[in-house]
């Protein structure tokens, strides 16, 4: 016994009759797909549902799953309170499927009251679940559940949970069927929800023909840049459903695809059939994340592999790097204030720095912020060791700050700004994403000081040298 389907679902509440109305008949192709899909899996003989919602509570290090006795949830926030859901929660399998990810050194969570309690979230179930359930149920499935979020984790670590949930399923002899929530762009035209990007539309057209291929190889190597601008929510949990077929034959069918309202909604059928070697992808993945690794380090400046080799040590318990005088370039050996980010799948990870040296040298500097921005930036959980081959580095050596009269002498793509009024002050680099003018950038340092936007504040630049 193992996984006997998986699929990809979308979840627009307007699909629902009773939450569209007149609006659920534009996605009436989506709709029929759904309870085709529902269909497949009933006859597939599964026993038990295991789903991947990006909307149930996300954990930047660690997958969860929902270990509520019963797994309850409604429409009730989209107008529809009397479509209600229970469905008995496979404890058993859920408990397995963490035991398995613990043995792919993947961290899982079981996710209880006391845990939701601690985190503010909540166990009832989020529309990335209650959607396509409702659809599935027409189609006769009324199978029990289990319910996993979706992770920051690397798209490599992500696949790993599916490959967990194959290994719990035949642990335990269980028929599973495993699928995947999600929306793909939601930028596709003006007036989308999340803001129009005109080549949006090139991210459907790719998930759509990956996944009517089944090739998870190349869903994983998506471009970012591209994954970046669609803006979307189905691509970690897709993955995450792709690694369940790892080593598997798959017959895959895209059953729909529509976007009438700027929002790609794709539902698939991946059927699995006998061993195939040719699809066992999980070490031909981490060769090709060796090889981007090594050529990664091999391109570092001086002081990115400073700071990413003096975190490593303090991180692994080992002393600081020795660096003699002479492997200094002569342009480090001088006082300045550092930034110094790290970056963890794209995502920020920790950043620390000094308007003002700190320390003796810039050597001292980047090494003394280096560990800050690893284990003490008040935002994040310090580094583990099992980390430090995902992460990335960038140092900001920062020019001396000079006052400015106004916004007309601030350009947020080349200088940092900072604002100050008595004892408040608050800094930003230049050149941050999602940053366009020097409004915003004056208002998002005001906000980081606790000043308020429409008070004085004085105003300096600064300008930025920036090591990768």
């Amino acid at each position: 016994m193992s996984i006997v389907h998986c699929g990809v679902v979308p979840h627009p509440p307007v699909a629902v009759p009773e939450v569209g109305k007149r609006e659920a008949d534009k996605v009436s192709d989506t709709r029929q797909a759904l309870l085709e899909l529902g269909r497949r899996i009933k006859d597939s003989g599964a026993g038990v549902l295991v789903m991947i919602s990006p909307h149930s509570p996300v954990f930047a290090d660690a997958i969860v799953i929902n270990m509520a006795e019963k797994l309850r949830g409604d429409l009730a926030a989209f107008g529809a309170p009397g479509v209600t859901f229970e469905c008995d929660n496979d404890s058993r399998l859920a408990n397995e499927i963490i035991a398995q990810c613990e043995k792919l050194n993947l961290v899982s969570a079981a996710l209880d009251e006391r845990l939701a309690g601690e985190f503010n979230v909540q166990l009832s179930l989020d529309h990335g679940i209650t959607v396509p359930l409702y659809f599935l149920r027409q189609a006769g499935l009324e199978l029990p559940l289990v319910v996993s979020s979706m992770s920051m984790f690397s798209f490599e670590q992500l696949y790993r949970f599916g490959i967990a949930v194959a290994r719990a399923s035949e642990t335990l002899h269980r028929r599973v069927a495993l699928l995947a929530s999600g929306d793909l762009s939601h930028r596709l035209t003006p007036g989308a929800p999340a803001g129009y990007e005109p080549e949006a539309f090139k991210f459907d057209e790719e998930i759509v023909r990956l996944v009517g291929s089944a090739d998870a190889l190349s869903l994983i190597n998506l471009d970012p840049d591209m994954v970046e601008k669609a803006g979307e929510c189905g691509l970690r949990p897709i993955i995450m459903m792709m690694g369940a077929l790892d080593g598997k034959s798959v017959q895959p069918e895209v059953l729909s695809y529509q976007a009438p309202f700027g929002v790609g909604y794709m539902v698939a059928s991946l059927q699995p059939g006998g061993d195939d070697d040719g699809r066992l992808l999980l070490q031909p993945m981490e060769k090709n994340r060796r090889e981007k690794l090594k050529a990664r380090r091999e391109k570092e400046s001086f002081l990115v592999k400073l700071a990413r080799e003096t975190l490593e040590n303090y991180v692994l318990g080992k002393p600081k790097p020795e660096i003699k005088s002479e492997e200094i370039p002569p342009e480090f050996k001088r006082r300045a204030a550092v930034f110094v980010s790290i970056k963890k799948n794209g995502q920020l990870r920790g950043c620390i720095g000094s308007v003002y040296p700190q320390q003796e040298d810039l050597v001292q500097e980047v090494m003394h912020n280096a560990i800050n921005a690893g284990i003490h930036d008040p935002r994040f959980y310090p580094v583990r060791p099992e980390e430090l081959d995902e992460l990335t580095y960038s140092v900001d050596v920062l020019t001396e700050p000079e006052p400015v009269s106004g916004l007309e002498q601030l350009d947020p793509k080349k200088y940092g700004v900072i604002v100050r009024k008595g004892n408040k002050s608050g800094l930003l680099l230049p050149d941050l994403e999602g940053i366009d003018t020097a409004r915003e950038q004056v208002d998002i340092a005001k906000e980081k000081a606790g000043i308020g936007r429409h008070e004085d504040a004085a105003l300096e630049r600064f300008e930025v040298v920036r090591y990768k």
